[in-house]
């Protein structure tokens, strides 16, 4: 894709590395949920001059001259995401998912004030309020749990309660590694009924939301939706705020990010996100979308086939979420080292109530995007799921994952990854 000239000749060692990656990705099969190949103009935006130029401030509104083309590619970038998810502003300067929820609280929260979010342990993220992080020192964090982990159904009646007790100023939805669809519904009518303004971090399923895929959490009330930019939406790795229709929220998001929390935006992220929306806004974006959910369904269909325990029952969205430690008798760094060495990158991750440590959990994570985005079918993507399941049966079996991660490359080379999605 990139000859990568000049790394080549001035840093052998970081070229090395580079043309490595590049190799692991192209023979390989990415399944990390929070993972995409973006196309080859996105690369090319996120490598231009723009990395030069420092554009402290806003549109309009910058502290250093010289922003006749920076404010252009924001001006770009923000219509776009405006357009693509229903919303009256958008904020697309956070350097990551993680920067925009932070700058998110520091706009409508003072210290101590309450936010109810989702247990990390049953899908939630760390931002989201888990006692590791720095925010849960400046900000009070209280979390809700799925109701039925054969289902997923979250306790909504147990959020309510929990939200009429604690007079949360956010309620706040979303997830790292859960497999449902939420009822928007009934969080918007909670934040509403307490006074909390309701925020939906779509990190993972903002590309499905904006295929037309899944739901729109602004169709139902939502205030703010927060996300990453490099995930299923397929673009830069960076974040994005976006408020409904809220202009003194937008204002004060605006203020908490900068000057509040971040420096100058990096520009060149900004202008591969402009173009990644754009490509977003294509049809062919929308049929990417329903590709995904297909092909997620596709890999439930095998391991539910096999008696396998699907956390959650299965998906509606882009991921599943495996208990390997019923299934298999292994724990999910076993499952991970073996499919990572046959070709297959997944994650091992923590299941709801898990009695394993973080380091050694229960289950595996793994998603459809990346492998959807280089033209895996149902077929294909089936073929996949049979293939990690003879490996997690036998993960110790070293010559059957050399055998397997040769079938790994015939279906990456089967499905070469694209170099343009329009």
């Amino acid at each position: 894709m990139f000859d990568y000239e000049f790394i080549k000749k001035q840093d052998k060692e970081v070229y090395e590395a580079i043309v490595g990656e590049e190799r692991r990705q192209a023979e390989g099969l990415e399944l990390i949920p929070s993972e995409n190949y973006v196309s080859k103009a996105v690369r090319e935006a996120a490598a231009s001059v723009l990395t030069n130029k420092y554009s402290e401030g806003y549109p309009g509104k910058r502290y250093y001259g010289g922003q006749e083309f920076t404010d252009k590619v924001e001006e770009l970038a923000r219509g776009r995401a405006k357009k693509l998810f229903g919303a009256k502003f958008a904020n697309i300067q956070p350097h990551s998912g993680a920067n925009a929820n932070i700058a998110m609280y520091f706009a409508l929260l003072q210290p101590g004030d309450t936010v109810l979010g989702m247990d990390l342990s049953h899908g939630g993220h760390l931002t989201h309020g888990h006692p590791v992080t720095y925010i849960t020192k400046v900000f009070n964090f209280v979390r809700y749990k799925i109701k039925d982990t054969k289902t997923g159904e979250i306790d909504y009646e147990g959020m309510r309660q929990m939200a009429l007790e604690h007079k949360p100023k956010i309620l706040l939805a979303g997830f790292s590694s859960y497999t449902r669809e939420l009822d928007y519904q009934k969080i918007a009518e909670i934040a509403k009924e307490v006074g909390a303004i309701s925020v939906m971090d779509a990190a993972h399923i903002a590309g499905l939301i904006a295929g037309g895929a899944l739901k729109n959490p602004f169709d139902f009330g939502f205030d703010i939706i927060t996300s990453t930019t490099h995930k299923t939406l397929r673009g830069p790795r960076g974040g994005l705020i976006l408020v409904r229709e809220d202009e003194e929220i937008a204002k004060k998001i605006d203020k908490a990010l900068f000057p509040g929390l971040q420096g100058g935006p990096l520009m060149h992220q900004v202008a591969a996100k402009a173009v990644a929306f754009g490509e977003a806004l294509q049809p062919s974006f929308k049929t990417y979308a329903e590709q995904v959910l297909k092909n997620a369904k596709a890999m439930e269909r095998v391991f539910k086939e096999k008696g396998i325990e699907l956390v959650n029952g299965g998906t509606d969205n882009h991921m599943l979420l495996l208990n390997v430690q019923s299934g298999y008798g292994i724990d999910g760094a076993v499952a991970e080292s073996a499919l990572d060495k046959a070709g297959i990158t997944l994650n091992k991750n923590v299941i709801p109530d898990d009695p394993n440590l973080p380091m050694r959990p229960s289950g595996i994570r793994f998603g459809v995007p990346a492998i959807t985005s280089r033209g895996f079918d149902e077929v294909a993507v089936a073929q996949v799921a049979e293939i990690m399941h003879e490996i997690l049966s036998d993960p110790q079996n070293e010559e059957l994952i050399t055998k397997k991660k040769e079938e790994v490359k015939e279906l990456a080379k089967r499905f070469p990854i694209k170099e343009s999605y329009v």
